[in-house]
């Protein structure tokens, strides 16, 4: 695993008061994932964003996008995030992969906790999301996928307190067919949970 960028060393979870752990990023980056691993690990509630945007509007994702526009999308989801958390809540939130077009969400997110960017490289991103028409990703007319990668990881790297960027396989276990990439994967989600626990002072 590569050395994570910490903006501010004073993370660990017994000294600071703010509570909330929010993980941003590509999807497919495994934000749900460890989310659910970290909250388990610190007896935390784990809060996925894109399900409340979902039980808000009683619709898919996807279906929102097709409906309303991308920019209706990113108002609803805004709303949401602003509405999560305080300082005192003990969750692990999950953003959706769009948070980051939010300057007022990401600013409410740094403000009540801390913000951790789990970073892919582009050739992971492609791989993991395959044809990804029907996930719900917010990309604009045009935009091919590297240029959403490269957009967003600008704003990642812009609002993340933490950034932990996962390991690619050893040059000696190349990820030859789906059992050793999902061998990997799993390999990566653990490596990626303890790094982040380290990080945070978790024990």
């Amino acid at each position: 695993m590569p050395p994570q960028d910490v903006e501010d060393c004073t993370m660990n979870l017994k000294e600071n008061p703010k509570k909330p752990i929010i993980l941003i990023g590509m999807p497919a980056c495994g934000k749900s994932t460890v989310g659910v691993l970290l909250a388990k690990r610190l007896g935390y509630r784990f809060v996925d964003s894109d399900l409340h945007i979902q039980e808000a509007e009683g619709k898919l994702l996807q279906d929102i996008i097709n409906e309303q526009g991308m920019g209706a999308f990113i108002k609803i989801e805004e709303k949401v995030n602003l509405d999560l958390g305080t300082p005192q809540s003990r969750w692990v939130i999950a953003t959706g992969g769009s948070a980051v077009y939010s300057p007022a969400a990401m600013a409410h997110f740094r403000e009540i906790g801390t913000v951790v960017y789990l970073k892919l490289s582009y050739k992971t991103v492609r791989r993991r999301l395959g044809n990804f028409s029907h996930r719900g990703v917010v990309m604009p007319e045009g935009y091919t996928l590297r240029r959403l990668y490269d957009e967003r990881c600008a704003l990642y790297e812009k609002y993340a307190h933490i950034t932990i960027e996962e390991a690619p396989p050893p040059a000696s276990e190349p990820c030859v067919d789906s059992e050793a990439r999902k061998k990997h994967r799993r390999r990566s989600i653990d490596q990626t949970l303890e790094v982040l626990c380290g990080t945070l002072g978790v024990e």
